[in-house]
């Protein structure tokens, strides 16, 4: 078995040394096997560095960081393991490596999918909001012209999906594909069914307008009461939890003096 470790020690010991010399070529021997890398790489990683970073990230240049710095994990945890002084079997010791190489490994892939679910809830509770001051400009110009002057006032992180489905409607595309691509940008409750009333409110004469404009209305209201109802329960979760810490404390508290009462009197006797 050890001379198992040995092995392996005096194989990672080389690796560094060739790569240190030049004669092993780190970068490229990653490079070389994207394509085996790229199978550990989750579905959906591509869209949510876009969702965070936008279309212009490196997402090629990002996965390849990911691997390094697992590979460079693995490296660093397997001689601490092998070197330590600590009584595992070398079996157990390998599990430990291959789980602190792969918590690196995913811990990109966690940050960006965080950021991205901390976004699509704080964007659904915004949208309602953002869609009633859109709907009183709307009373007053059309949807294109509407949309743009919405622009100024719009909370930050609509405003790059804004920009585009403007571009878009300045350009001519009549069709609804400008709407429903913000509302796959921002895939966030009836977020589709509120673009397409938009749309065939701005495709609706002048007649139909005042009826057109009532029905989003309404859709709006129930999606602020919505967005009001998860407020006002994420506030109550949070009362909850620090009652419960503070009972918790208290609780702790008053066994830990009563545990010193008890000890002092058994000292006593």
């Amino acid at each position: 078995m050890f001379a198992g470790i040995e092995i392996i020690i005096v194989g990672v010991i080389l690796l560094l040394l060739f790569g240190y010399v030049g004669a092993f070529d780190f970068n490229k021997f990653v490079e070389d096997n994207k394509v085996l890398f790229g199978k550990l790489k989750e579905s959906n990683y591509d869209f949510y560095l876009r969702s965070q970073y936008g279309d212009n990230v490196d997402i090629n240049a990002r996965y390849q960081k990911r691997v390094k710095s697992a590979i460079v994990a693995f490296i660093g945890g397997l001689i601490v393991l092998m070197t330590s002084t600590i009584n595992l079997n070398i079996a157990i010791k390998l599990v430990l490596v291959f789980g602190f190489s792969y918590l690196v490994f995913k811990d990109d892939y966690n940050k960006v999918r965080n950021n991205y679910k901390k976004n699509m809830h704080d964007i659904n509770l915004q949208l309602p909001y953002y869609l009633k001051s859109l709907e009183i400009l709307i009373q007053h110009y059309t949807v294109p012209v509407a949309i743009t002057r919405s622009l100024e006032t719009a909370p930050e992180m609509f405003k790059p999906g804004l920009r585009e489905l403007i571009a878009s409607i300045d350009a001519g595309d009549s069709t609804i594909e400008p709407y429903m691509e913000f509302a796959r940008r921002y895939p966030v409750r009836d977020s589709m069914r509120m673009m397409r009333l938009l749309y065939r409110l701005g495709l609706g004469s002048q007649e139909r307008k005042q009826e057109q404009l009532i029905v989003f209305s309404r859709t709006i209201s129930n999606l602020q009461s919505k967005s009001r109802e998860t407020k006002y329960k994420e506030r109550l979760e949070k009362m909850e939890k620090k009652t419960m810490t503070m009972l918790v404390s208290t609780g702790a508290g008053v066994m830990l003096l009563l545990l010193l009462s008890l000890l002092q009197m058994f000292q006593n006797i």
